[in-house]
């Protein structure tokens, strides 16, 4: 009887993981590794490489889990509830994270052997508010900022802005020129806010831990309240155009590309991967400057979101997740998975990735006003999704600027809620 149990449990294992397409062309095989991730991120071509290196090098198979994008943290939450918890999870370092109890399910990787060679960055994006470093940070690296056209700008004379009031001029002038200063794609897209919001919890740690307590409000914060009146402003005054609300991800392009808008607040592979090839401008035509938003005076730049490989410490498997951890930080390794793809180094070892050159032209500016992407990813309950709903709310003059704040708050403290945290 225990025999035909122990059967049917390895068998409604293995339906469980192949349901969701494990190995993709390969059995699932119970003595080998397993890891979880997103769909389109498991294809990723540095992805597929280093497993692909893995499997020839260490000649053990992987049980790759690929899971729809879209149904990957509902998806993942309900497999962690029932105790069906993969060797290597892969996830980012962001509020969502909290669904899947971090201190008892993973294993701090502070003394691992690949530690010292993280980038700053890198590794402060996979710490946790414990100084507790969640994973290997494998993953293709950007930098967010306000790009401009710099072939324009020179064309009128114009400078890149160093502080807000200078940025607000400059905006006014794009706007009496005839140019969109800044696109803001508010159909469906919805990172911008979360470049404005950084350095109000990033340079002040006890207002994240206020909110994350819930003892204080958006509401209750002064910079929130003056970014969402700024944001207001700009829309009242031409500044993100007269199709803002029509434009989306996918109209972005021929925008930018055509010179209809001077700027956006966006991140630097997008130009690689996503501006038309045969537009008026080019990537080469483009420069960085920090994103300004009303929250801090010198502007700001978001640091790169980064896809961490953790590891399950209560995993039979785990001293072998621990290695297939190290063979991905060997430089050969990760030199050759990153070979020509468009990102900021994680390692320091890293020689083989292409650095953008609006970057690498802005790096004494973002030497001093990059931050660590802090309110997506450390704020409980932030939906970046949510504050796009309740900003178009305030294009379209259906509510004010307080009621727009108390829409954000009401939003972030019923995320909060669903995910069970604590006083909330």
């Amino acid at each position: 009887m225990k025999k035909l149990l122990s059967l049917f449990i390895v068998f409604a294992v293995v339906f469980s993981f192949s349901a969701c397409g494990v190995g993709e062309d390969d059995e699932y095989d119970e003595n080998s590794l397993t890891i979880m991730g997103k769909k389109s991120d498991l294809a990723k071509s540095y992805m597929t490489e280093i497993f692909e290196r893995y499997k020839k090098t260490a000649g053990k198979n992987i049980n790759i889990i690929s899971i729809e994008d879209s149904e990957y943290e509902v998806e993942a939450e309900r497999r962690f509830s029932e105790g069906n918890i993969p060797d290597i999870f892969m996830h980012f370092n962001n509020a969502d994270l909290n669904r899947f109890d971090t201190e008892d399910n993973f294993c701090y990787l502070n003394d691992e052997k690949w530690v010292d060679d993280l980038t700053d960055s890198a590794k402060a994006y996979c710490t946790d508010s414990d100084g507790n470093l969640l994973g290997l940070p494998y993953w293709e690296s950007s930098v967010s900022g306000c790009y401009y056209n710099k072939k324009i700008f020179s064309e009128l004379g114009l400078k890149p802005a160093t502080n807000q009031a200078e940025f607000d001029v400059l905006c006014d002038a794009l706007k009496s020129i005839g140019y969109t200063p800044i696109c803001w794609p508010a159909d469906g897209c919805s990172w911008m806010v979360q470049f404005g919001l950084d350095p109000v919890f990033a340079d002040d740690p006890s207002i994240l831990e206020k909110i994350n307590r819930n003892e204080i409000k958006y509401a209750d914060i002064p910079q929130v309240n003056d970014m969402v009146r700024w944001i207001a402003d700009a829309a009242d005054k031409g500044w993100f155009g007269n199709k803002y609300l029509e434009t989306g991800m996918e109209d972005i392009s021929t925008v930018m590309s055509s010179g209809e808008a001077a700027m956006i607040f966006i991140w630097d592979t997008w130009f690689y991967t996503d501006l038309q090839k045969d537009g008026k401008y080019s990537v080469d035509d483009f420069a960085l400057m920090p994103v300004f938003m009303n929250t801090a005076e010198n502007g700001t730049y978001e640091g790169g979101n980064l896809n961490m490989m953790m590891v399950n410490k209560n995993s039979d498997k785990k001293q072998e997740a621990l290695e297939f951890l190290e063979f991905c930080a060997s430089s050969d390794n990760y030199n050759a998975a990153f070979d020509g793809i468009s990102t900021v180094s994680c390692f320091k070892g890293q020689t083989t990735n292409i650095q953008s050159h609006m970057v690498t032209e802005a790096s004494m500016s973002l030497a001093e006003y990059e931050r660590v992407s802090t309110a997506a990813t450390r704020v409980v309950g932030y939906s970046a999704e949510e504050v796009c709903s309740s900003l178009n709310k305030l294009f379209k003059k259906e509510i004010s600027v307080s009621k727009c704040i108390e829409l954000m708050d009401e939003y972030r403290i019923k995320e909060a809620r669903a995910q069970g945290i604590e006083n909330f």
